[in-house]
């Protein structure tokens, strides 16, 4: 895989948004073990709130989907992957960021949390917004928090 098409489909993963319009994958192997995700998903969504015997096995697994997508990234990062992988890589990653996203949504909010993330997702966007507007990015003012 060339240079430029790895920093497409890190970008592509990466995007806000860019799980508008993604479907949940069918089935994905996680951590070596196949589950049906989309059926997980669609089962845990079904109910109002999530009952305490189930709070522990949904946390489980928006942990494991949090590492897995970690390592797939990861492996598109190294770029030693095919254009193929990549692209089927960068696709399961927006898959699992879906069905991460339809998960984060069940259950009573923490709104302190709830407050920080998006005061965190403001900050990059602002960050991402200045660097691309100067053209660079210095490594000594990112460094600095500036």
């Amino acid at each position: 895989m060339k240079e430029y098409e790895r920093k497409q489909l890190l970008e592509r993963v990466e995007r806000e948004g860019a799980t508008v319009g993604a479907d949940i994958p069918d089935r994905i192997e996680v951590q070596g073990e196949e589950i049906d995700l989309r059926e997980f998903v669609f089962e845990i969504k079904r109910r109002e709130t999530v009952p305490p015997g189930e709070r522990e096995r949904v946390e489980r697994a928006k942990r494991n989907l949090r590492r897995e997508r970690l390592q797939r990234v990861q492996r598109i990062e190294a770029g030693d992957v095919s254009r193929e992988e990549g692209e089927r890589l960068a696709s399961s990653v927006v898959g699992i960021d879906r069905a991460l996203n339809a998960l984060e949504s069940l259950g009573p909010t923490d709104l302190e949390r709830e407050e920080r993330a998006q005061r965190t997702a403001d900050q990059k966007r602002w960050m991402s917004f200045l660097k691309k507007a100067l053209g660079h990015e210095d490594e000594a003012a990112t460094r600095r928090g500036r």
